[in-house]
C-alpha cells in the first residue's frame, strides 16, 4: 500500500507518543495528543467533504493548525493554509481559484471571513476538535484511493493573480526523506520554525519534525520585532536547528543581538528564499562555531529545494556561496534561451530541475502549468526563472532573475549584480535594486550607519557609470512581505 504522509504521524507517535511535537510559548501537544486530535478534525472533515476536496485554513500558525494540515490528509483532501495578515482581495483570490466548499478558522477568523463577504461553509476549529473521532472511517479512507495533494500554497502572480503550486504526498515524502538524511536532523532535535505556515519553508520544519520525533518549536512572528525578546526565547526553549529565509537572520545578526545573548545550543543554521550576504554569515559564525550553516536554493515548485551548500568554517571575505550539490533524485542543469544546455565555465543559464518531487503545476490554472513545467529530452522539468552562473570549478553560481534584468543605455544589466556591489562597501547591512522602466533608472535602498555620496563615491570603482543607481536612499530597515522576504514591490511604490 502507498505510504501516505500520515504514516509519519502514526509511526513516530506510536514511538514517541509521550513526547512534546509542537509548541508555542506554553501550548501544545505530545505526538500522541496531536495524532488523536488530527484523527477527530479528519473525521469531522472526511463526513462533509467529498474525497480530494481543497481545505483552506485560515489561521494564524499555532499547535492546532498542525493539527489542521494532518486532518486534512487524514480525511483525504488536501490543505492551503492562508495567513490572516493577507489582505483580503488576495484571500478572496485565493478562495476563489481554489473553488472551496468551506473554510477552517477560529471564531476570530470567521468574524473576518464574514465580513469579506464568504458565503461558504466555515469551519471552526473549536467545535472540529469535539468531533467524536472515527477509526473505521479514517482507515477506509486509508486504503481506498491514491494518495494525492498533500497542499496548494499561493505565491505571487505575474498577472496580479496567486498562483496555487501544487503538491503531492508523495512529493513530500521523497524530499523531506532526503533533507532529513542531508542535514541530520534527529528526534533530539529542537526546530525553531520562523516561516509563516503559507511559506514552504515551513514544510522542512514540520515535516521534518514529525518524520524524526524532533519537537517543532513555533516562533511568535511578534518576536522578530524585538530581537532580544527572541534570543531569549530561543535560549529558554533549547532550540537547536534553525530552517530561516535570509531576512530573518540578517535582522538578528545587523541588530548585533548576539552582544546580549548567544543561543549556544543551535548547531544547524539552514537558510534561503534569497543570497545571504557574507558579511552578515560571518556573524553568525563567529557567534555560534560549532554550528554547521547550509546554503539552500529551490523555488515552491520543487518541494522546498533542490541544492544544498554545506558552507565551510572559515571563509573569507570575497567568498562567493554556490548553489551546491542537488538533492539525491534530482538533476539541476542551466538552459540557454533556445533550451539548449549550458555546461562550459563563464556561461550563464536559467536554472531547470528534473526528478523528484517537481509541483503537480498550478492549480486550476493549466496555461501557466503548461509555460512553466515543460519538456526537454523526454524529460519534465520545471523552469525556474532564476539565472545561475558556472565557475571555474563547474560550480553553479547564483546570478539573479531572469525578469530582474534591465536595460539601461542599451546595456543589459542585473539588479543583483549592482546590489552585491553595494552590500561590499564598508557600512552597509543590507541592500536592495529597483527600476523605474519609465524613468530609465535604478533606485537603491539601503540600510547601515553609511552616507549616500560615499556609496556613490564607492561605487565609481566598482561599475560602470550606467550601472551606478541615480538615486540612494536610507531606511532604518528593508520592508518584508508576509513570507519574510524582501517586499520588492513596496520598495518600488517607494521609488516612484
Amino acid at each position: 500500500m502507498e505510504k501516505r504522509i500520515t504514516d509519519l504521524l502514526e509511526e513516530t507517535a506510536d514511538r514517541f507518543g509521550d513526547k512534546r511535537a509542537v509548541t508555542l510559548g506554553k501550548e501544545g501537544y505530545t505526538y500522541r495528543e496531536l495524532r488523536e486530535l488530527a484523527v477527530r478534525i479528519g473525521t469531522f472533515l472526511a463526513k462533509r467533504l467529498s474525497f480530494g476536496s481543497p481545505v483552506p485554513i485560515y489561521m494564524d500558525k499555532c499547535p492546532d493548525m498542525v493539527a489542521c494540515l494532518f486532518g486534512a490528509a487524514y480525511a483525504g483532501d488536501f490543505y492551503s493554509p492562508i495567513s490572516r495578515e493577507q489582505p483580503k482581495e488576495r484571500v478572496c483570490k485565493i478562495l476563489q481559484t481554489l473553488n472551496a466548499s468551506a473554510v477552517v478558522t477560529d471564531e476570530e477568523g470567521a468574524d473576518s471571513l464574514l465580513q469579506m463577504g464568504y458565503e461558504g461553509q466555515i469551519f471552526r476549529v473549536e467545535e472540529m476538535k469535539r468531533c467524536q473521532p472515527d477509526e473505521n472511517l479514517i482507515r477506509s479512507i486509508r486504503s481506498n484511493g491514491k494518495a494525492g495533494l498533500l497542499y496548494v500554497m499561493f505565491t505571487s502572480g505575474s498577472t496580479g493573480t496567486p498562483k496555487g503550486v501544487a503538491i503531492s504526498q508523495q512529493s513530500v515524502l521523497d524530499f523531506i526523506g532526503h533533507f532529513i538524511d542531508v542535514t541530520g536532523i534527529t528526534g533530539a532535535d529542537r526546530i525553531g520554525n520562523q516561516a509563516p505556515f503559507d511559506f514552504d519553508v515551513s514544510v522542512k520544519d514540520i515535516y521534518s519534525a514529525v518524520s524524526t520525533g524532533a519537537e517543532l518549536v513555533l516562533i511568535p512572528k511578534e518576536l522578530f520585532c524585538k530581537p532580544p525578546r527572541l534570543m531569549d526565547y530561543l535560549i529558554e526553549n533549547e532550540v537547536t536547528t534553525l530552517i530561516w529565509a535570509v531576512p530573518a537572520l540578517c535582522i538578528l545578526s545587523a541588530m548585533k543581538v548576539f552582544d546580549y545573548r548567544v543561543p549556544s545550543k543551535i548547531r544547524k543554521v539552514m537558510f534561503s528564499g534569497q543570497a545571504m550576504p557574507i558579511r552578515q554569515l560571518f556573524i553568525w559564525q563567529k557567534n555560534l562555531p560549532e554550528a554547521q550553516f547550509i546554503n539552500l536554493y529551490g523555488p515552491t515548485e520543487v518541494t522546498c529545494n533542490c541544492t544544498y551548500y554545506m558552507v565551510p568554517e572559515k571563509i573569507g571575505e570575497d567568498f562567493r556561496l554556490p548553489l551546491g550539490n542537488a538533492f539525491p533524485g534530482r538533476s539541476v542543469f542551466l538552459l540557454d534561451e533556445n533550451g539548449c544546455q549550458v555546461k562550459e565555465p563563464g556561461e550563464r543559464g536559467e536554472i531547470c530541475v528534473a526528478g523528484e518531487s517537481l509541483a503537480e503545476g498550478y492549480y486550476n490554472n493549466r496555461e501557466e502549468t503548461a509555460r512553466r513545467f515543460t519538456v526537454w529530452e523526454g524529460k519534465r522539468i520545471y523552469r525556474t526563472g532564476d539565472m545561475a552562473m558556472i565557475a571555474d570549478d563547474h560550480s553553479f553560481y547564483f546570478s539573479g532573475r531572469a525578469d530582474f534584468q534591465v536595460k539601461i543605455m542599451g546595456h543589459r544589466i542585473e539588479l543583483e549584480e549592482v546590489e552585491d556591489a553595494i552590500l561590499s562597501v564598508a557600512g552597509v547591512e543590507a541592500c536592495c535594486c529597483v527600476f523605474n522602466k519609465e524613468k530609465g533608472r535604478i533606485t537603491a535602498f539601503i540600510t547601515g550607519c553609511v552616507d549616500q555620496r560615499y556609496v556613490k563615491e564607492k561605487l565609481k570603482n566598482k561599475l560602470p557609470s550606467y550601472m551606478i543607481p541615480a538615486h540612494i536612499r536610507n531606511l532604518e530597515a528593508l520592508p518584508l512581505n508576509l513570507n519574510g522576504k524582501l517586499d520588492r514591490k513596496a520598495l518600488t511604490r517607494m521609488a516612484v
